[in-house]
């Protein structure tokens, strides 16, 4: 499987970005899909994550103002942020796992090459 993300770009605080992440491969809907973010000088963190059957799963700093969603058909997961804010500031990848959750980076078992996010005060 290959991840390519996309959608990333400046936005000022308060704005919006939709990520999109489509998937090669076939049995796109056996994978559990996951949104992770690295800031500069810091690990990589769970952000968001759907499971097969739709299951949505966000951390703390993401829930109420991220959505994930994923088009099965498109092979594409994506993730709806609004209310940026400046610490949501980092690199976003997308990653995947068959059959199983991903809430931490050494989980997935495919990973995505990234696209920055840059939120400005």
């Amino acid at each position: 499987v290959q991840l390519q993300a996309s959608g990333g770009g400046l936005v000022q605080a308060g704005g919006s970005l939709r990520l999109s992440c489509v998937a090669s491969g076939s049995a796109f809907g056996d994978y559990e899909m996951s949104w992770f973010r690295q800031a500069p000088g810091k690990a990589h963190e769970f952000v968001s994550g759907i499971g097969t059957t739709g299951l949505r799963r966000y951390a703390g700093s993401a829930k109420g103002r991220f959505t994930i969603s994923r088009d099965n058909a498109k092979n594409t997961v994506y993730l709806q942020m609004n209310s940026l804010k400046p610490e949501d500031t980092a690199f976003y990848y997308c990653a995947a796992r068959r059959f199983a959750r991903a809430t931490m980076w050494s989980q997935a078992e495919y990973w995505g090459q990234g696209t920055q996010v840059t939120v400005s005060s």
